[in-house]
């Protein structure tokens, strides 16, 4: 389990989805390929926080230390020292996979994706400033005036809330 960080709000990225048992080369590959990813990103990441679990070894480190990201490894037996990594699981579990028959790797992928975005650019935040993960505007006190609307995600298992534009 990792998190990766740019803004003091940690930003979750799904790396990749399998049944299979991951070992070490496997999840070097996710790490490159979400290294295609944050090219994109205008701020780079800054941290990269994950247990000891052997999957993370030196290959899977090297391809964020080329980058520039600093490494930080959890104490052994301390799950709470990466709480954002673990946070984002529980969450996902309880509002999201413990109420959806998952079919397929595929319509994991998916739903863990949806999930990730809602997360990451509409989930309300109690970081510095109320800021989201991905940078996005501080939540300012608004006009009252318009209709609210609902977006639904997951097929309404999520609820995202905007005021109707005037």
């Amino acid at each position: 389990m990792f998190s990766l960080s740019s803004t003091p709000q940690p930003e979750v990225m799904i790396g990749g989805v399998t049944d299979q048992a991951t070992n070490l080369r496997w999840c070097t590959q996710i790490a490159r390929n979400l290294s295609e990813d944050r090219e994109s990103r205008s701020t780079p990441l800054r941290f990269l926080v994950h247990d000891r679990d052997k999957r993370f070894g030196g290959m899977f480190d090297e391809v964020f230390r080329a980058e520039g990201v600093k490494i930080v490894r959890t104490s052994w037996r301390a799950p709470r020292a990466n709480a954002y990594a673990e946070r984002f699981v529980r969450t996902v579990r309880t509002e999201c996979l413990d109420r959806i028959f998952v079919l397929s790797e595929r319509h994991l992928q998916s739903v863990l994706e949806t999930n990730a975005n809602h997360y990451n650019q509409e989930r309300p935040h109690r970081g510095l400033d109320l800021r989201l993960p991905e940078g996005g505007p501080q939540v300012r006190h608004i006009n009252a005036d318009g209709l609210i609307v609902r977006r639904d995600r997951l097929g309404g298992l999520i609820h995202e809330y905007h005021r109707k534009a005037v």
